[in-house]
């Protein structure tokens, strides 16, 4: 009587059909399809272990024994398919089909030759020691053929291993920024691995459509030009010349001086790009150092004629009525246009730039007298930072023309310094505020204004050049309260108070009231 598993094979086998077409579509259907189908096959190989019996020839044998094999190759594929096509399907499948083809062949030759097949039926542990063999053999013949080709190559031709050569020679010319230097370096390297006399390299005069990429081009066997063609002109040739110990020119030399002439090509041309992004950056820079020189030229001439005229005419009525203060305003004045028109490069210092424009207060202040009233709050350890010249003059001279001087009673123009945290980075910036309690525009006003005029536009411009989008200005302005306008700047290398009377000042703050 027939087990039970040979009702139960046919009947499993029966159900993945319908449960293929029942859940088609549906979410899981795959799954659900492997279940079944894993399942159907379980069934059928418990009888196929049944094959195992003492009176069974070996071909039937080695079927029973192995029939669950299939069923744990289908999990594998199932749960992890790339990494069981990868790893073990490759390998398992040459095995397969090497023997495939041996057992092919026993087969067929079998049916010729009843010698042969008498053989097989005598003696079937030999011709299964021969195909073992045979197997082998074929298995090997990868790891012989590398064997040979490495003894040929190393011991008799003493060639270099190109592989490990292209490696290297991709090393260096990445670390490479100069085109002739990386030309020189490769021809250094190619020397002794092709054991030529010499490697040398020049300037290609062909079109780069002239010849294709990383064509080598062999003369005699013993001599070569390899053409390094970059995309833009000047494109270079390699010359290769008289290979010694009786070397030639082979199929695997002229492969590895083409992928390294390639190579070459492709970093040149990143060279060249390289090269001419930080040309143009260089021009930029000097362009815009060239600009911000002409700004503070324009900046320094115009200062405004009239200030100098009620500047000496204030001078003048002193030394008739206060001679010691007309003294005082005048060595105020002379330090006012030292600094002015004095240059000290792109930057100054903070403490430069408030000398300034407390001389030029000074000097208003005995013109407009108790109208006009000043606050300095820079501390002394903020006067070594390096700022753009004339960045705080321009901004105090239009709050005491356009906030003060219209008022009768006048009002206050304050200057302050902080240190402040940058929101964009863990850095800090410098605040810098002037602030004035004058008659103040209106936003429509304060628009005009700055279109019209020179100093805030000037100051704006030189910012961008000198600091780009890190530093900023702004300008808030109330009709009858007054104008405040707020400067950004990235904190850049500070340098010590260069005058004594910078030292001696509070560490607080400085703060002078008239």
């Amino acid at each position: 009587m027939r087990s039970p598993e040979y009702h139960i094979a046919p009947i499993s086998s029966a159900l993945v059909l319908p449960l293929a077409a029942i859940t088609r579509g549906q979410p899981g259907s795959r799954r659900a399809l492997w279940v079944a189908a894993l399942a159907a096959f379980t069934v059928s190989a418990l009888h196929l272990t049944e094959l195992h019996r003492h009176d069974a020839s070996w071909p039937i044998e080695l079927v029973g024994h192995h029939a669950s094999l299939p069923l744990a190759l289908a999990i594998l594929y199932q749960d992890y398919p790339f990494a069981f096509a990868d790893l073990f399907l490759k390998r398992a499948l040459a095995l397969l089909a090497v023997v495939g083809v041996v057992f092919t062949a026993i087969v067929l030759f079998g049916n010729y030759s009843p010698s042969f097949a008498e053989f097989v039926r005598v003696s079937p542990r030999q011709i299964g020691l021969l195909v073992t063999l045979w197997v082998g053999t074929s298995l090997l013949y990868p790891l012989l053929r590398n064997g040979t080709a490495w003894f040929v190559d190393t011991i008799l031709l003493r060639r270099a291993d190109y592989a490990t050569l292209r490696t290297e020679i991709g090393r260096r010319i990445q670390q490479q920024q100069d085109v002739a230097a990386l030309l020189s370096d490769v021809c250094r390297m190619l020397q002794p691995a092709l054991s030529a006399r010499e490697v040398t390299w020049q300037e290609w005069d062909g079109t780069p459509d002239d010849e294709p990429l990383g064509m080598v081009i062999v003369d005699g066997g013993r001599r070569a030009t390899a053409l390094v063609k970059t995309t833009e002109p000047p494109s270079y040739r390699i010359g290769v010349t008289d290979l010694m110990r009786g070397r030639r020119f082979l199929s695997d030399d002229v492969a590895a001086l083409e992928s390294i002439v390639i190579a070459m090509a492709r970093r040149i041309d990143a060279i060249r790009i390289t090269q001419e992004r930080f040309d143009r950056e260089i021009r930029e820079q000097q362009m815009g150092k060239l600009a911000t020189e002409a700004e503070l030229k324009a900046l320094r001439a115009q200062i405004n004629p009239h200030f100098l005229f009620n500047a000496l005419t204030t001078i003048g009525y002193l030394i008739q009525t206060a001679p010691p203060r007309a003294l005082e305003t005048l060595m105020r004045l002379t330090t006012l246009l030292r600094g002015v028109f004095t240059s000290e490069g792109q930057f100054t210092t903070l403490g430069r730039e408030i000398d300034v424009v407390e001389s030029y207060l000074d000097i208003e202040r005995a013109r407009f007298e108790d109208r006009l009233r000043v606050s300095v709050d820079v501390p002394v350890r903020l006067r070594g930072i390096r700022v753009p010249p004339l960045v705080l003059q321009p901004l105090v001279e239009n709050a005491v023309k356009h906030g003060i001087a219209p008022r009768e009673l006048g009002g206050t123009v304050t200057i302050c310094a902080r240190l402040e945290a940058r929101h964009s980075d863990r850095g800090r910036q410098l605040h810098l505020t002037v602030v004035d309690t004058g008659a103040g525009v209106s936003p429509e006003a304060l628009q005009i204004g700055i279109e019209r005029g020179v100093g805030i536009r000037n100051v704006e411009r030189r910012l961008h050049y000198q600091y780009g989008g890190d530093a900023s200005i702004s300008i808030r302005s109330i009709p009858g309260k007054g104008t405040t306008v707020d400067i950004l700047l990235p904190i850049g290398v500070t340098a010590p108070p260069s005058d004594p009377h910078e030292m001696d000042r509070s560490a607080d703050a400085h703060e002078i009231v008239r």
